[in-house]
């Protein structure tokens, strides 16, 4: 195919605009519960164990990834006391991510400052079909209406924190606000920046994971990932190749705890090895799937020519998925050396949206094509 001048036309993909990518699904559970889940799942279902068992995995993930940063630098993590691999290069970075998340929001923020409560989430439609049935027959229940006044309270919005009706006159009012039960941000207002003082801080203050353990790939398939992996003969299916063999090798001891079927064990591993129609594997379709497979010589697959151009954003405070999954392929897409320009925009104060810094998202990405093309 060619254009009016004779230039052939490629099909190949010029760039990539990703809002909210959840991408990564081969470690997409063990991230979720390195970044978040270590520090918030309760401790009275076997699911907790679970939850570390995948943060350590992660850990490991990392170590044998080879990502590095923009320096040049291998990032890594170490074993801890006080965590699980809560420490070294790999860990700082993302401790960086954060603060230039905040670092940004305090330079393009005027202040009297009044958080915003109108981000619309990303979500598709609900899976399945419209329930079936008549309507049900009898009178209304008798009574009269509940007197009183509504509960007091907001509904919670994907995972985010900060956004209030509450005006902040300063930056330090809003800094101070988010200390106000412990100082987890160091600000220099001489500066205008900050410095956070853990990971675990800012998930518990502002990222909240919104999914159970496993976070996408669902012990009852019922997660939008388990849809994706399903084929046209059965509709959902397990895809995480490392909660089936952490199930099958400490089924003894998650057995002893409160909640635990014994058939998890099987049923992932009866998933993991099923065959669609062209037969493909659920570990193929998965690496298809999984942008770092073709970008990453860990998964000696890393051949492909990826776009030239990519833009990503993400609201930091979405409890759909660690930040991890967004600044691991920016990281990657960089270290490929076959990118022209990579942006990568983790977005203070927004969730699970289309999250820009400033302005209108449709604008801001015809403004980026432009730039891109010109």
């Amino acid at each position: 195919m060619t254009d009016q001048n004779g230039y052939v036309i490629s099909s190949s993909v010029y760039g990539s605009m990703c809002w909210c990518p959840i991408t990564n699904l081969d470690t997409a559970d063990e991230g979720y519960e390195w970044y978040m889940g270590q520090y918030t799942r309760s401790n009275d279902t076997w699911t907790y164990e679970l939850s570390k068992d995948l943060a350590m995995k992660y850990g490991e993930y990392i170590n044998k990834l080879g990502l590095k940063d923009p320096s040049g630098k291998t990032l890594t993590l170490d074993k801890s006391n006080d965590g699980i691999y809560t420490s070294g290069s790999y860990y700082d970075y993302q401790i960086s991510v954060i603060e230039e998340s905040l670092n940004n929001f305090l330079a393009d923020t005027t202040f009297p400052y009044t958080p915003s409560n109108d981000m619309k989430s990303m979500g598709g439609s609900p899976l399945g079909n419209a329930p079936t049935g008549e309507m049900p027959t009898g009178e209304a229940p008798a009574g009269d209406v509940p007197n009183g006044e509504l509960p007091a309270g907001n509904i919670q919005n994907n995972g985010t924190s900060t956004n209030s009706n509450e005006t902040y006159q300063t930056a330090q009012d809003y800094i101070n606000s988010l200390n106000s039960d412990g100082e987890w941000i160091e600000y220099d207002a001489s500066k205008n920046t900050v410095k956070v003082k853990s990971i675990e801080s800012f998930v518990k203050h502002c990222k909240t994971p919104t999914k159970g353990v496993p976070a996408f790939d669902d012990l009852n398939r019922s997660q939008a990932e388990n849809s994706v992996f399903g084929n046209n003969k059965i509709n959902t299916l397990h895809f995480d190749s490392t909660i089936a063999e952490l199930l099958s090798s400490n089924n003894d001891k998650y057995s002893k705890l409160n909640g635990y079927n014994s058939s998890y064990a099987s049923e992932y591993a009866h998933d993991i090895k099923v065959t669609d129609q062209f037969n493909y594997t659920v570990e193929d379709r998965v690496n298809m799937y999984n942008p770092m497979y073709y970008l990453c010589d860990y998964y000696n697959s890393s051949t492909s020519n990826p776009a030239k151009h990519w833009r990503i954003n993400s609201g930091i405070e979405q409890g759909d998925t660690a930040t991890t999954v967004e600044s691991n392929l920016a990281l990657a897409l960089n270290q490929s050396g076959k990118t022209d320009s990579v942006e990568l925009n983790v977005v203070w104060g927004q969730g699970h949206t289309q999250a820009e810094r400033s302005g209108d998202a449709n604008s801001n990405f015809i403004s980026w094509i432009n730039k891109c093309v010109s």
